[in-house]
């Protein structure tokens, strides 16, 4: 036998006018010592990533980071931010150039969770800024847009690939 109830309520619609809210707002910023590591997570705690990070940041890309997924992250190093022409980083972190940060980034995530030896059998990716990037293998090594991947971590909601460069989107190079 099967029965059911009508549970309908009304809500009354909440006013937010003269509350303040914190930028800080979504599942990026609730705290889970129990669950395994996002990607935004891995990246925040790699004392390698510090750059990448002010960047997700200044783009306001850190809930985009802590979704289901899967998703792969190609997280460029500090050192790989450092080789950019000089002044590019200081640049992209202006408040004026969030969107073109923000495309940057994005190309740096690609819907998934493919190890390298998995993705050694594509020839290009589809990346979260709807541009495309390729993958090429040389020896034994895994280049995603020209960057190679030094290690892989997996994560809660994907994986983080650990690039050598940062990912310069075709409109961008």
């Amino acid at each position: 036998m099967v029965t059911a109830c009508n549970t309908k309520t009304k809500t009354e619609p909440v006013s937010t006018i003269g509350v303040e809210v914190s930028k800080e707002q979504g599942q990026a910023f609730i705290q889970n010592d129990e669950s395994t590591p996002t990607v935004l997570s891995i990246a925040i705690n790699s004392p390698d990533h510090t750059t990448l990070v002010a960047a997700v940041q200044a783009a306001d890309l850190e809930n985009a980071l802590v979704n289901a997924g899967p998703l792969m992250v190609f997280a460029p190093t500090n050192e790989a931010f450092d080789a950019l022409p000089e002044g590019t980083v200081e640049n992209l972190l202006k408040p004026e150039n969030k969107d073109a940060l923000a495309n940057i980034l994005k190309h740096h995530v690609t819907p998934g969770k493919y190890d390298k030896e998995f993705l050694k059998k594509f020839k290009k990716l589809g990346q979260a800024n709807d541009q495309n990037t390729t993958v090429e293998v040389k020896d034994d090594d895994v280049y995603v847009g020209g960057a190679k991947i030094l290690a892989s971590v997996p994560a809660g909601n994907g994986i983080v690939h650990v690039v050598d460069k940062v990912i310069l989107p075709p409109s961008e190079e």
